[in-house]
């Protein structure tokens, strides 16, 4: 609950204060390319903003709680209110926060690592949204609770959360490849799903690394 109010709240200042005060949000919270400075009054995306914006640490955690537009905003809380609040049932919230904020640094991460770049020839563009912690949420829901089935919206096909986990795994991967849908951060929503899926893996004891004591499955 605490994650959809703060995401609602930061999505209420991007649409109520538009101009300089919504630029300036973009500038610092969303996410930028590594190595790269970037004129945002030379964009033609940020109009209103004057001055050098570059990549800082805390992007990888702040550009999750940006979104672009409503679709984007209600899309990402639904998949967090339908499939998280189970996962934070079974692990408890403070486990539940700590997951989700490493999808959403992982997935920051290899969007930094695969570059993101403008379609346009413009230059660099930010990444934002909360896509890459709620693939990540995905994916826990469909190793935590393979058998459950899950009605898709589009089209209305009934199937078993493991099968909806590779079903939209791998149409973020071909998306990827082959640039359908372009716009998206595909590589993100892999990345929240990869790290989600390691970190699942060390807490079972899965991994080289072994966690401290036994985690509660």
């Amino acid at each position: 609950m605490n994650l959809l109010i703060a995401n609602g709240m930061m999505f209420f200042f991007q649409q109520f204060f538009q101009g300089k005060i919504s630029m300036m949000l973009i500038k610092f919270l969303a996410l930028w390319p590594a190595g790269v400075e970037t004129w945002l009054n030379q964009h033609p995306y940020f109009p209103y903003a004057a001055s050098v914006s570059t990549f800082m640490p805390w992007q990888l955690v702040t550009y999750g709680f940006m979104h672009g537009n409503f679709m984007h905003i209600f899309f990402n809380m639904l998949a967090l209110w339908m499939f998280g609040r189970e996962i934070e049932l079974r692990w408890g919230s403070a486990r539940f926060a700590f997951y989700y904020f490493f999808c959403v640094a992982g997935a920051g991460l290899m969007q930094l690592a695969v570059g993101t770049y403008s379609l346009d020839g413009t230059g660099p563009y930010p990444t934002i949204g909360a896509s890459g912690g709620t693939y990540g949420i995905l994916l826990a829901f469909g190793m935590l609770f393979p058998y459950r089935r899950i009605l898709l919206l589009f089209p209305p096909i009934p199937m078993e959360a493991r099968y909806f986990v590779i079903f939209f795994g791998g149409l973020e991967l071909l998306s990827g490849i082959t640039g359908l849908n372009t716009g998206i951060a595909h590589f993100a929503h892999l990345g929240g799903m990869l790290f989600g899926f390691l970190l699942i893996l060390f807490w079972r004891g899965k991994l080289p690394i072994k966690p401290k004591r036994q985690m509660y499955w």
